[in-house]
């Protein structure tokens, strides 16, 4: 029997692992992140929130950012996406709170994202939702817990604070925005948003910071991609070497 066949179904089934074994660990990481993940007290923080679709039946079509309360962001203002209509929703605090020496009783609360019919977020892509917040509070960090709803009704709450992520690695972790905080071991400092939303420099700054962020990632996809091709080159080698005629 013909070493070819067997050479060729070999290449087959060890791409198919490769991809099988890594897509899994990928898709089970990614979850709904702020970027630039810090920020200075009394600054508008211009933030990115990472949304990557993790459905294979499904695609994103709804993000709901829930926005603190009692340290609330007074000025809230988000960036047009195409296919998509954003909405600050305000309303009343729990109870009044000073800010800047003033007293706010009212508060953004909620930004909504919501795709127009026929436009969502599909598998193995993501979308980025820009907005400035501020002043930001002088805390430790804000918990911005993020609603994701998909096109089948199916909705993921990524709400766990870090305390709860520390305790059960499970959870599903809200976005974090770390002020005072250093953000821990694994999840790196993005650099401080920018002072006021109408400093070019510094919203090159938050820019610059956003691609590093991205860069530990891409480096990842670039690792795998490189061992995934190394595997497939070792088996067309054999391939190769298996076909050439034999010499008497």
């Amino acid at each position: 029997m013909s070493r070819t066949p067997f050479l060729r179904r070999a290449l087959v089934g060890l791409a198919a692992g490769a991809v099988l074994a890594i897509g899994v660990p990928l898709a089970a990481s990614a979850h709904v992140t702020v970027n630039p993940n810090t920020a200075t007290p009394g600054s508008y923080a211009t933030v990115n929130f990472r949304v990557p679709t993790e459905s294979e039946t499904a695609s994103t079509v709804k993000l709901e950012v829930t926005l603190p309360t009692d340290t609330p962001l007074s000025a809230v203002l988000v960036q047009p996406v195409p296919g998509w209509t954003a909405t600050v929703e305000k309303g009343a605090l729990p109870a009044p709170v000073q800010v800047e020496g003033n007293t706010i009783s009212d508060a953004p609360l909620k930004i909504v994202w919501q795709a127009d019919p026929g436009v969502g977020i599909g598998q193995d892509q993501f979308q980025i939702f820009s907005a400035v917040l501020g002043p930001v509070p002088d805390v430790g960090h804000l918990v911005l817990p993020a609603e994701q709803t998909y096109s089948d009704g199916s909705v993921v709450d990524w709400a766990a604070t870090p305390d709860q992520v520390a305790a059960d690695s499970s959870l599903e972790p809200a976005p974090v925005l770390y002020v005072n905080d250093t953000p821990p071991t694994g999840e790196h400092s993005h650099g401080a948003a920018s002072a006021a939303p109408s400093s070019t420099e510094h919203d090159m700054d938050a820019m610059a910071s956003g691609s590093s962020s991205d860069s530990s990632g891409a480096a990842l996809g670039l690792s795998i991609a490189a061992l995934v091709v190394g595997a497939i080159g070792a088996v067309l080698g054999a391939l190769a070497l298996a076909r050439r005629p034999k010499r008497g």
